[in-house]
Protein backbone atom coordinates (compact mmCIF):
# COMPACT_ATOMS: atom_id res chain seq x y z
CA UNK A 1 0.00 0.00 0.00
CA UNK A 2 1.47 3.36 -1.16
CA UNK A 3 0.81 6.16 1.13
CA UNK A 4 0.73 9.87 -0.03
CA UNK A 5 3.15 10.78 2.29
CA UNK A 6 5.79 8.35 0.20
CA UNK A 7 5.35 10.61 -3.08
CA UNK A 8 5.45 14.07 -1.10
CA UNK A 9 8.49 15.71 -1.77
CA UNK A 10 10.66 15.93 0.96
CA UNK A 11 11.81 19.66 0.67
CA UNK A 12 8.22 20.28 0.93
CA UNK A 13 7.96 18.85 4.37
CA UNK A 14 11.18 20.22 5.58
CA UNK A 15 10.28 24.00 6.33
CA UNK A 16 7.17 21.97 8.37
CA UNK A 17 10.22 20.29 10.67
CA UNK A 18 12.27 23.50 11.28
CA UNK A 19 9.48 25.79 11.87
CA UNK A 20 7.96 22.83 14.38
CA UNK A 21 11.57 23.18 16.07
CA UNK A 22 11.76 27.10 15.62
CA UNK A 23 8.45 27.00 17.52
CA UNK A 24 10.27 25.83 20.03
CA UNK A 25 13.34 28.00 20.52
CA UNK A 26 15.67 25.29 18.51
CA UNK A 27 17.17 25.64 15.51
CA UNK A 28 17.39 24.65 11.65
CA UNK A 29 21.25 23.39 12.54
CA UNK A 30 19.32 20.93 14.86
CA UNK A 31 16.92 19.62 12.70
CA UNK A 32 19.80 19.16 9.76
CA UNK A 33 22.03 17.30 12.44
CA UNK A 34 19.40 14.87 13.41
CA UNK A 35 18.67 14.39 9.19
CA UNK A 36 21.63 13.55 9.14
CA UNK A 37 22.55 11.47 12.19
CA UNK A 38 19.63 9.60 10.41
CA UNK A 39 20.17 9.33 7.34
CA UNK A 40 23.40 9.43 6.77
CA UNK A 41 23.87 12.68 4.67
CA UNK A 42 25.99 15.50 4.98
CA UNK A 43 24.94 19.24 4.77
CA UNK A 44 26.06 19.21 1.35
CA UNK A 45 24.25 15.80 0.42
CA UNK A 46 20.64 17.25 2.38
CA UNK A 47 20.67 19.90 0.55
CA UNK A 48 20.83 18.86 -3.02
CA UNK A 49 18.01 16.55 -2.10
CA UNK A 50 16.17 19.11 -1.00
CA UNK A 51 16.91 21.48 -4.06
CA UNK A 52 16.23 18.68 -6.30
CA UNK A 53 12.50 18.35 -4.19
CA UNK A 54 12.66 14.17 -3.85
CA UNK A 55 10.04 12.45 -2.32
CA UNK A 56 10.10 10.75 1.14
CA UNK A 57 10.53 7.55 -1.19
CA UNK A 58 13.62 8.54 -3.15
CA UNK A 59 15.55 10.74 -0.01
CA UNK A 60 15.58 7.50 2.54
CA UNK A 61 16.09 4.79 -0.54
CA UNK A 62 19.23 7.50 -1.82
CA UNK A 63 19.95 7.95 2.06
CA UNK A 64 24.20 7.25 2.32
CA UNK A 65 23.30 4.74 5.83
CA UNK A 66 20.13 4.68 8.06
CA UNK A 67 21.99 4.85 11.55
CA UNK A 68 22.66 1.92 13.12
CA UNK A 69 20.88 2.83 16.44
CA UNK A 70 17.90 3.66 15.25
CA UNK A 71 16.37 0.63 17.06
CA UNK A 72 16.43 2.91 20.29
CA UNK A 73 14.38 5.41 18.89
CA UNK A 74 11.15 3.88 20.70
CA UNK A 75 7.43 5.46 21.42
CA UNK A 76 4.35 6.90 20.25
CA UNK A 77 4.11 8.86 16.50
CA UNK A 78 0.55 9.91 15.63
CA UNK A 79 -0.89 7.14 17.26
CA UNK A 80 1.20 4.30 16.58
CA UNK A 81 4.27 2.75 18.69
CA UNK A 82 7.40 3.43 15.47
CA UNK A 83 8.91 0.51 16.75
CA UNK A 84 6.01 -1.88 15.56
CA UNK A 85 5.52 -0.23 12.06
CA UNK A 86 6.35 -2.87 9.78
CA UNK A 87 6.37 -0.49 6.30
CA UNK A 88 10.41 0.25 6.38
CA UNK A 89 9.67 3.49 4.60
CA UNK A 90 7.09 4.48 7.13
CA UNK A 91 8.97 3.78 9.95
CA UNK A 92 12.17 5.68 8.78
CA UNK A 93 9.28 8.68 8.10
CA UNK A 94 8.09 7.89 11.41
CA UNK A 95 11.72 7.62 13.20
CA UNK A 96 12.42 11.24 11.82
CA UNK A 97 8.90 12.24 12.93
CA UNK A 98 9.78 10.70 16.87
CA UNK A 99 13.43 12.57 16.43
CA UNK A 100 11.76 16.18 15.54
CA UNK A 101 9.44 15.71 17.81
CA UNK A 102 11.76 15.19 20.77
CA UNK A 103 13.42 18.32 19.56
CA UNK A 104 10.44 20.17 19.91
CA UNK A 105 10.01 19.21 23.49
CA UNK A 106 12.87 20.25 24.53
CA UNK A 107 15.14 17.16 24.87
CA UNK A 108 19.09 17.11 24.45
CA UNK A 109 20.99 16.60 21.27
CA UNK A 110 22.26 13.51 23.28
CA UNK A 111 19.27 11.33 23.65
CA UNK A 112 17.84 12.46 20.71
CA UNK A 113 21.04 11.09 18.71
CA UNK A 114 20.39 7.85 21.26
CA UNK A 115 23.98 8.83 22.80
Amino acid sequence: MNHKIFTTSFASVYPLYVKKAERKHRTKEEVDTIICWLCGYDKETLQNQLDKQVDFETFFNEAPCIHPNVSLIKGVVCGVRVEEIEDPLMQKIRYLDKLIDELAKGKSMDKILRK
